[in-house]
Formats: structure tokens, C-alpha cells, sequence
């Protein structure tokens, strides 16, 4: 996998005009005016979803959210590079991940309403459930591709976390083992400089990606604003894990435009400066720069966008408030993937506890000290 970490593979700048870099903008030839639009379009509605969630917390209606303003790019075009089969171990901030792998958008905010213990169901989009164990995905990724790798089936698991998950142990056991069995892993940094109020040098001395060398796999930094150079080196990183080629290690620089969480002010360690230096790499702004310099770009297709992107987000807000909320009994759904007689024998206790009298219920059985 081509590429030098001290160097991000760039094919777009802010300013929309694109770079000669031919290795690469051959990965992304095919991609057409419409197809650029569209995923403009993915951008825009997840940035709407996401703006709407943060307003939905901060009224009450979610108890947390994570923003991802500013890494839109980042997701958007790695997502779009996966294939139908490839499986995807998210965080908790890869939202507009899973708008793009065809999650309901009224389903984003289930869980972080508190009234189930999921988004959505895995197996309909090959994607899992928002992650709050920092780290611990890259382990559930590599080992999904290794047994995927045993069972004959040619596919990529791509594992998305932060630079401050990458100095997890768990990030380091799953590079280990990755590289040693060459489990089909693309492991996807995206680098946004802040682990809530820690620094992204406080991670490491030395571009993130400079670790995947020392695991004996390839590393690759990009523009993590820059939506075709990070479609770019996806595809690259997912044709090799497809292939047999075995993992590698993408190190998107981006920025959290936002707080780590809504339960965050991010303005009591990091400068306004810093911020309005990166608004100014904004990677909705750019695709769309690029989109008016080589005449593809129109009222009429801006007019419709954030048509959509509006309605789009109040269905989110419709669907959140009306949510309703859970019997106490769901409390037992899917603790295991099939039947278990011990759980069916626990919610029976509970709802005849919820029904009958407590002090019954409770009351220990004849010679057993109370």
C-alpha cells in the first residue's frame, strides 16, 4: 500500500482544486460528477442529522451524543469504498458510517435515548452498534476476519477509532495479531487532534501511522478532509484485505470541529484560533469548491440538498421524541444470542416481582439466613 506517513495523500485542496498525484487519483478515475454529488449530498445529511442530535441533547430529549462535525469526509468516503459483504466495528461518532451503510437515520438515536441497547440490528447493514469500550473494536474486527478468513469468505472488516483510542492496548493487541495471522483488518484511524481534552502529541511523538511498520503491515496518512483522497486510499487498503493481501493502517487527519461529547466544552482546552483555522479545511466546503470549479454545481442541485437534509432531520426529531419507552421485561432481550434458560428464569423473577408483592419475592428461601 503506497504511500509515506509523513506525507498525507491529498487530491483535492481546500480551495477545490485538485492535485496531480496519478497513483492514487487512478483509484478514484470512475468517479463521475454524479457520484461526487452524491456523496456531497451524504455529507450534507449527515452534518444535518448530526447538528440535530446535538440540539435534541441539549434540549433533553438524549441523554448524550457524540458530534462529528468535521470528520464527514473521513466517513463518508471510507464508507463509501466498503462492499455490501465487508463488515464494519464502529465507535460511538461513525454516524454518517452508518447513514452510508443504510441505517435508518430515525433509528441513530435509540440508543442514546435510553430506551434500547442498540441502534439498529448488525446483521441488516454489517455494521455494529456504536461502542462506548474505547478500543476495544479492533479486537472484535480482527477476529471476525480471521474467522471469516476460515470459513473461505473474501471480505474486509474495517475497525474506525481515535487517536486517543490508538493508545489503547487493545488497538495493539489487534494490530498484533492481525499482522501475524494477516487477518483481512483495515484499521481506520481518524486522527481529529483530540481525546477529549488530550492532544493528539500526547498520543504519539511520531504520525500514527508510523506504528503499522512496526507491526509489519502498511500505513498510510490522508487528508481525512479530503473525501476522494480518503475513497482513494480505502479502496486501496479493502481491494488488499480482499485479496489476502492482509491489514493495513489509514491514518485520517481531521479535526473535531465539535465537543468530544455533548457532555463537553471543548472551549476550556483548545483555542477559538485552532478551530477557525480548520473551519477553513472544511470538507463539506470543499467538495463543493471542487463541484463549482469544474461546472457541476447549481442552485437548483443546492436547493435540493438541503431540502433534503431538513427533512431528514425532522424525521430524526419526530422519531426520537416518539420513541416510546421500554417494558422493564426488554431488559433481558438479546443478552445472548439464543435462548438461555438462566435469563428466561431471571425475567420471570423480575415481572413477578413487578406484579407480585416485593416482600414475598424477596424474602430468602426456608433456611437460608435472611
Amino acid at each position: 500500500m503506497p504511500g509515506k506517513p509523513d506525507y498525507p495523500v491529498q487530491l483535492v485542496q481546500p480551495d477545490g482544486r485538485r492535485v496531480l498525484d496519478p497513483e492514487h487519483a487512478a483509484l478514484v478515475a470512475d468517479v463521475g460528477p454524479e457520484q461526487l454529488r452524491g456523496m456531497y449530498e451524504d455529507m450534507v445529511v449527515t452534518r444535518r442529522i448530526d447538528t440535530e442530535a446535538t440540539a435534541l441533547q441539549r434540549q433533553g430529549q438524549l441523554g448524550l451524543w457524540a458530534p462529528l462535525r468535521g470528520q464527514e469526509a473521513a466517513q463518508v468516503g471510507s464508507a463509501r469504498a466498503l462492499h455490501p459483504d465487508d463488515y464494519v466495528f464502529c465507535s460511538y461518532r461513525e454516524a454518517a458510517v452508518a447513514y452510508c451503510r443504510g441505517v435508518r437515520p430515525t433509528d441513530l438515536t435509540r440508543l442514546w435515548r435510553g430506551v434500547a441497547h442498540s441502534c439498529w440490528d448488525p446483521d441488516a447493514v454489517n455494521m455494529t452498534n456504536p461502542n462506548i469500550v474505547v478500543g476495544s473494536q479492533g479486537l472484535h474486527a480482527t477476529g471476525y476476519a480471521f474467522a471469516a478468513h476460515l470459513d473461505g469468505a473474501e471480505l474486509a472488516t474495517i475497525a474506525y477509532f481515535g487517536d486517543g483510542a490508538s493508545s489503547e492496548g487493545d488497538i495493539a493487541e489487534a494490530l498484533g495479531f492481525a499482522a501475524s495471522w494477516s487477518a483481512s483488518v483495515v484499521f481506520f484511524c481518524q486522527n481529529n487532534h483530540w481525546a477529549i481534552s488530550a492532544p493528539v502529541r500526547v498520543q504519539s511523538a511520531t504520525p500514527i501511522a508510523r506504528r503499522a511498520y512496526g507491526y509489519g503491515m502498511p500505513g498510510v496518512q490522508v487528508d481525512g478532509n479530503d473525501l476522494l483522497a480518503v475513497l482513494a486510499v480505502t479502496r486501496q487498503a479493502v481491494t488488499r484485505a480482499r485479496s489476502g493481501g492482509g491489514p493495513s493502517f489509514i491514518e485520517a487527519i481531521t479535526y473535531r470541529m465539535g465537543p468530544h461529547t455533548t457532555a463537553d466544552d471543548p472551549t476550556r482546552y483548545r483555542s477559538a484560533a485552532e478551530t477557525e483555522q480548520w473551519a477553513r479545511r472544511d470538507p463539506i466546503d470543499r467538495v463543493r469548491r471542487l463541484l463549482e470549479r469544474e461546472g457541476h454545481w447549481d442552485d437548483a442541485f443546492e436547493r435540493r440538498v438541503t431540502e433534503h437534509a431538513d427533512a431528514v432531520a425532522g424525521q430524526v426529531r419526530t422519531a426520537t421524541i416518539d420513541l416510546p419507552d421500554p417494558t422493564p421485561a426488554e431488559l433481558f432481550d438479546h443478552v445472548y444470542a439464543t435462548a438461555h434458560p438462566l435469563i428466561a428464569d431471571e425475567r420471570k423473577e423480575y415481572t413477578e416481582y413487578l406484579t407480585g408483592d416485593p416482600g414475598e419475592i424477596s424474602a430468602p428461601p426456608e433456611g437460608v439466613p435472611s
